[in-house]
């Protein structure tokens, strides 16, 4: 058994079942059978005990005396018109006056009589010709007084050969059943086999071992979901970047993630390759493939990759990158100026070169020195004076209004970081003059606001622009576009603030971020 094939297995199980079954069954159904016999036959002796005992013949001569030998002719005639092995006629004091044995006719019984309570009774009766089905009735004289008992009975070898007559008629229908059984069993045995791709039993455990050491030992969450979009595979680290703590094998995942972004793109909502989704903790790359199996659909497998680092790091090198383009035309910038100055004192002007200078330094300085008393925060301060710089080289005028005012803010730097960071360069890449109103109230609150005199936003695209993934811009690199202003509002909304955009020709955008004491993130 353990060397053969699936299928076969499980049509060997099914067909000994099967016979087992029936063959109970038979049996069971059998005796059953006999049983009723047995109680039809004693019934019909008691029917016959019950005609014989209601003969007037028999009535009368069992009260007033049998001269012409009434009761043996009588019960004799009856017994072979009815087929009954036996009539035996009883007095009150237990003398037969019939028998099919005429020696026992005079003789008394052993037993007691059974229906001295007036009523009929049925049984088996061992008697003197053998085992028979039996039924007994009183007899009651012309006066209306008890006087014998009627003993009928059917041999039980006449039950038996009854039985030996339906027997044949049982086991055609019994093998009829088998037969069809035995073909649903093999018609069941080859969709199995079809429905299991022919895969055997070790082969099944191979693959399970197989699933589960792939699941657990990479690195990449991975999810499987049936045509009803129910969980049927997660390892743990699909658990860990979807938050998948509870139960999830079979739930939908309309009921284990909330309504956003990284639930229609797992879904297959959103379609395409690699989408990138923001959730609170992390910066996930998805990949949702069909699964098709033989030209049947079976669902869909979903890879997840943690992009976080990946990301930050990716948007640092561009930042960087941005403040290198930027220290370069400031370089050619300097080597002009040397250039001049050079230039003057080898005309001997001593007076002009050092004017220029002193132009230059005074200039440079007021610029630092303008937002260092502005803005508290060395953090911001630096970030600002970078971006002067970017969008200098660019070509961008980037003003800092005058009621612009921070205090230090250390506990909100790394969101004011990421606040201006993102909106600076957008605004930057989309117009030629960018104002930046940064003020923080008395309060404590602090109001982020950027506008620059770009195409702006339309309104229809107001509300997604900032979905992660919605951009307008031609990618750059490896950098992926339609990240900033997710990131903007994920830690705007942890910090408990909010942000806003204003469409139309020239984007704006505030964002209201609370006093220190309620900040959530």
């Amino acid at each position: 058994m353990r060397n053969r094939r699936l299928s076969t297995q499980i049509l060997v199980s099914q067909l000994t079942i099967l016979v087992a079954t029936v063959l109970v069954g038979f049996a069971l159904f059998a005796h059953e059978e006999r049983g009723h016999l047995d109680r039809q036959y004693r019934d019909r002796a008691l029917a016959i005990a019950w005609t014989v005992a209601g003969i007037p013949t028999i009535r009368e001569a069992m009260e007033y005396g049998d001269s012409a030998n009434a009761v043996q002719s009588t019960a004799e005639r009856i017994r072979a018109n009815s087929g009954a092995a036996y009539i035996v006629v009883i007095d009150m004091n237990r003398v037969r006056h019939s028998h099919p044995n005429p020696a026992l006719i005079g003789q008394q019984i052993e037993e007691p009589l059974a229906v001295l309570d007036g009523k009929g009774h049925t049984g088996v009766d061992p008697g003197s010709l053998g085992p028979s089905a039996n039924g007994k009735a009183p007899i009651y004289g012309p006066s209306g007084n008890l006087v014998g008992e009627v003993s009928a009975g059917i041999l039980e070898r006449d039950v038996d050969t009854a039985l030996a007559h339906e027997r044949p008629v049982f086991a055609l229908y019994f093998g009829i059943a088998l037969a069809l059984g035995i073909l649903a069993a093999y018609l069941l045995a080859r969709r199995l086999k079809r429905t299991t791709f022919g895969l055997e039993l070790h082969e099944f455990a191979t693959l399970l071992q197989e699933r589960e050491a792939m699941l657990h030992g990479i690195r990449e969450g991975v999810l499987g979901v049936d045509e009803a979009g129910r969980v049927t595979v997660v390892n743990d680290e699909a658990r860990r970047l979807l938050g998948l703590h509870t139960i999830a094998l079979g739930r939908p995942l309309a009921e284990l993630l909330p309504a956003g972004r990284l639930r229609d793109v797992l879904t297959g909502t959103l379609g395409g390759p690699d989408e990138t989704v923001l959730t609170d903790e992390y910066c996930l790359v998805v990949n949702r493939m069909p699964v098709c199996l033989q030209g049947r659909r079976l669902g869909a497998v979903v890879t997840v990759r943690d992009r976080t680092e990946l990301v930050g790091v990716l948007r640092e090198l561009d930042s960087v990158r941005g403040l290198t383009d930027a220290l370069r035309a400031q370089q050619h910038e300097f080597a002009n100026r040397i250039h001049t100055l050079a230039g003057l004192i080898e005309l001997g002007d001593q007076a002009q070169a050092l004017a220029f200078i002193t132009e230059l330094s005074a200039r440079q300085d007021t610029d630092a020195r303008s937002i260092r008393e502005r803005i508290g925060n060395p953090l911001v301060a630096a970030l600002l004076l970078a971006k002067q710089a970017v969008a200098a080289e660019r070509g961008v005028t980037l003003e800092l209004t005058a009621e612009s005012v921070l205090g230090e803010a250390p506990d909100r730097s790394r969101v004011l970081l990421t606040v201006l960071g993102n909106l600076l360069d957008n605004a930057i890449d989309a117009g030629r003059a960018v104002q930046l109103d940064l003020v923080e109230d008395p309060a404590g609150g602090i109001t982020v606001r950027v506008s620059d005199d770009g195409p702006g936003i339309a309104p229809d695209a107001a509300a997604r622009v900032f979905q992660d993934g919605y951009t307008t811009k031609q990618p750059r690199g490896p950098l992926r576009r339609g990240l900033g202003l997710a990131l903007v509002q994920r830690v705007v909304t942890q910090a408990g603030g909010t942000v806003r955009v204003r469409p139309g020709p020239g984007a704006q955008f505030t964002v209201l971020l609370p006093p220190a004491e309620v900040t959530v993130g």
